[in-house]
């Protein structure tokens, strides 16, 4: 770590520190607190005197009025205060809000000033409370803040009971994601059909006051306001029988067919051998952090020496932050130095897991990783890498992290340990960290956290419950248990999610192996490791999912069709090495169901696995944009649509940038607003913003947000994992499709 900073990082956890004569300095005091923080500043200082500012920043529930208290050690005193009322009685100081600075928002800050006087020293006080709450922290020492687990979690039983009826798998409460983007000489308006209103829902589409539609809009959920000027304010209101519902929060602008959402580029540093690096945002996730119904953005900073597993070498550590649209940083997450990083390192995952209709935030840590509020786990000093870079020694630990503060809520030790190195197939440490992460229905209520290890040789998947503020083991799956041979070497540089057999549970498809929502294994094709992979209905023709996937062994088909609840291999094709890329969807209208493709077979295959024709000129990523429900290619920073005689371009994202190097994904796509087509996130080409694309053309296809059905929203979550995949509904979009389903949901 660079040593300017890491100066900073230590500043900014310490809680107690004595400023003597002469010497000025900020203390960011109980920067571990959960419900607030304290900044005390010490501004400047004289024999006898001393001027200090103090800012409260509130991290839990909005507060109307406050009271900060302290008390001076050394026998200081308050002299005069400017922007609150400020007692004192003995070493008690008492600081009240002033009428313009009387409510705190969550996240919000309120400050104010004094002068005090001092004899012999001018210790910065050791505690604050905020409205009579400890706003408690610890200086960064060897010993953990946050005690590492010493027994084992509590084991959730699989289970026994039926599938779930109508109506009870748990879902976000989302508002109407209303946004407005700049279309020719008027706006796109596009706004969200929730899940649990698929039916009997019409709406009104007003442009200030002013309502622009005849009659309510029955259709999609979107209307072209053609001559509108500019910027014109928009709110939607849903139309219920013959009522008129309330107004939705007004729309986001796309004045340039995007939006941008600024950053906070972390500062670079250097390796212990001295190499340089500096940073670039890198894959996203998003979820509703603090139950607005809006959805926040969660990003990964990567630094620029990042490494591949198989590459030795130091890496700069990994952040996590939290925004909003708006651009408000609400945290960030420091890893530490003893975490690599890398694609295949740190999978995050973001996602409401106990129902209180906010998103928590998990990832692995370590010694060293310190949270959204300062709090440190483990050892700030242990430093485990090795002289090659390679972090095989120390504590592993799961983390769940409050979505809205990012302070630690739970912490256990990682299932699996990585035990002996070379037990996961080589002695360097390669495969060891190769490590996958989703969410998944595993009772078909509600979700439960995956966190995996191994691909190559063995395999091991944990599911964890978060439950109470606490995370709770449901089952371990390890492909060397007894009768579970068969997953070995299956697994991808990416897993999906899927209720692949039909009983409301959803189930782990971990490459060419599924595992059953109970922690059994389900099926495996035998077919070996790959890195790409589809789950969906990609054939309406016939019933339930499919999946298509390809290989890299050379003995084994480069790619195959098969069916989702059985592993029945129903199409492949001939062996021919690694196999790098393939994907599966219906991006032609002229033949039904998905058409499917890849590097090392010619041709575009359909559902039977004949040719049909010309192969696209891509093969990474997928995104609903135009106006029918075939699908587009993405690629690199740009959305093509296929043709049999060439791709038409659609988008050229501009000052842009892709991630992953040749595989050339989004920071993030998915139906994060609007109506149910993709929007698409890049980062710009400084990493100053991250620049998101919604689609300026009409559509007359009515959908439900994508994000209330089950399997796409847990899509969304894997997405970041390793080898980004794109993500798919549990029922088939595309050319001559049915009525999608009504969603068995309810919301939170």
């Amino acid at each position: 770590m660079h040593p300017s900073r890491h100066r900073l990082i230590l500043l900014a956890a310490t809680t107690a520190a004595t400023v003597v004569a002469g010497t000025l300095g900020t203390v960011v005091a109980s920067a571990a607190a959960v419900g607030c923080r304290i900044d005390y500043q010490i501004t400047n200082q004289w024999q006898g005197g001393f001027g200090a500012n103090v800012t409260v920043t509130n991290l839990g529930d909005p507060v109307n009025g406050w009271t900060v208290t302290w008390s001076y050690a050394a026998g200081q005193q308050v002299t005069q205060a400017w922007n609150a009322t400020v007692t004192q009685t003995g070493a008690q100081v008492t600081a009240r809000n002033v009428d313009h600075n009387t409510a705190i928002a969550t996240n919000g800050s309120a400050s104010f000033g004094f002068n005090g006087s001092w004899t012999g020293s001018n210790p910065v006080p050791g505690s604050f409370a905020l409205n009579g709450t400890t706003c408690t922290g610890a200086p960064p020492t060897d010993e953990p803040t946050t005690p590492p687990p010493t027994t084992p979690p509590p084991t959730t039983p699989p289970p026994t009971t039926p599938p779930p009826s109508t109506g009870v798998v748990q879902m976000e409460k989302l508002d109407r994601g209303l946004i407005s983007v700049r279309s020719g000489n008027g706006n796109l308006v596009s706004w969200r059909l929730l899940g649990t209103e698929t039916s009997g829902v019409a709406f009104n589409l007003y442009r200030g006051s002013t309502k622009v539609n005849a009659s309510p809009i029955t259709g999609a959920t979107n209307y072209l306001d053609s001559g509108a000027a500019a910027g014109s304010a928009y709110t939607v209101r849903a139309v219920v029988g013959d009522t008129e519902q309330a107004a939705s929060a007004s729309a986001l602008q796309f004045g340039a067919g995007y939006l941008d959402v600024p950053l906070q580029v972390p500062a670079g540093g250097s390796t212990p051998s001295g190499e340089s690096y500096s940073y670039s945002a890198s894959d996203a996730s998003v979820g509703d952090l603090n139950g607005d119904g809006n959805y926040e953005i969660v990003l990964k900073w990567e630094p620029s020496n990042a490494k591949d597993n198989s590459q030795s070498g130091y890496t700069g550590n990994v952040y996590v932050d939290a925004y909003t649209l708006t651009g408000t940083r609400l945290w960030r997450i420091d890893l530490g130095r003893n975490i690599r990083a890398g694609a295949h390192y740190t999978q995050f995952q973001v996602y409401d897991y106990d129902g209180d209709g906010r998103a928590e935030v998990a990832m692995k840590t370590a010694d060293g990783t310190r949270s959204g509020t300062g709090q440190l786990i483990g050892s700030s000093s242990a430093d485990h890498r090795n002289s090659s870079g390679y972090v095989l020694s120390g504590p592993e630990y799961l983390t769940m992290f409050n979505g809205q503060t990012g302070a630690i809520v739970s912490t256990v030790n990682y299932d699996p340990p990585r035990g002996t190195v070379s037990s996961w197939g080589d002695s360097y440490g390669n495969r060891v960290d190769r490590f996958l992460a989703g969410t998944a229905y595993l009772d078909g209520q509600r979700p439960s956290l995956i966190m995996a290890r191994g691909y190559y040789t063995r395999a091991v998947i944990a599911a964890w419950d978060f439950r109470n503020g606490t995370l709770t083991k449901r089952w371990t799956f390890d492909s060397n248990s007894s009768g579970n041979g068969a997953a070995a070497g299956q697994g991808n540089h990416q897993l999906s999610v899927a209720d692949v057999d039909a009983d409301g549970r959803q189930e782990i498809v971990y490459g060419a192996a599924t595992i059953d929502d109970n922690g059994r294994l389900l099926h495996s094709t035998g077919n070996g490791h790959g890195d790409a992979m589809h789950v969906g209905d990609l054939d309406p023709g016939r019933a339930g999912l499919e999946v298509f996937k390809v290989d890299e062994d050379a003995s084994k088909p480069s790619s195959y069709f098969a069916d989702a609840r059985t592993g029945q291999v129903l199409w492949s094709t001939p062996a021919s090495g690694d196999n790098g890329r393939g994907v599966s969807a219906d991006i032609w209208a002229g033949s039904p169901g998905a058409e499917s493709w890849s590097s090392a077979v010619a041709g575009l295959a359909n559902t039977r696995g004949q040719n049909v024709g010309r192969k696209p000129s891509s093969a990474n990523f997928l995104a609903w944009w135009d106006g029918d429900p075939v699908r587009e290619l993405l690629d690199g920073t740009k959305i093509d649509k296929y043709g049999t005689g060439g791709e038409t371009r659609l988008l050229d994202g501009s000052q842009v940038a892709s991630n992953n190097g040749t595989k050339s994904t989004p920071t993030l796509s998915g139906d994060i607003l609007g109506d149910w087509r993709e929007e698409v996130i890049w980062r710009t080409t400084d990493s100053r913003a991250l620049r998101i694309y919604s689609t300026p053309t009409p559509t007359s296809t009515r959908i439900y947000t994508l994000m209330h059905d089950p399997q796409y929203r847990v899509a969304i979550a894997w997405q970041n994992t390793a080898y980004n995949q794109p993500p798919h509904p549990g029922f088939f979009i595309g050319n001559g499709m049915g009525t999608p389903p009504t969603p068995d949901i309810h919301l939170r």
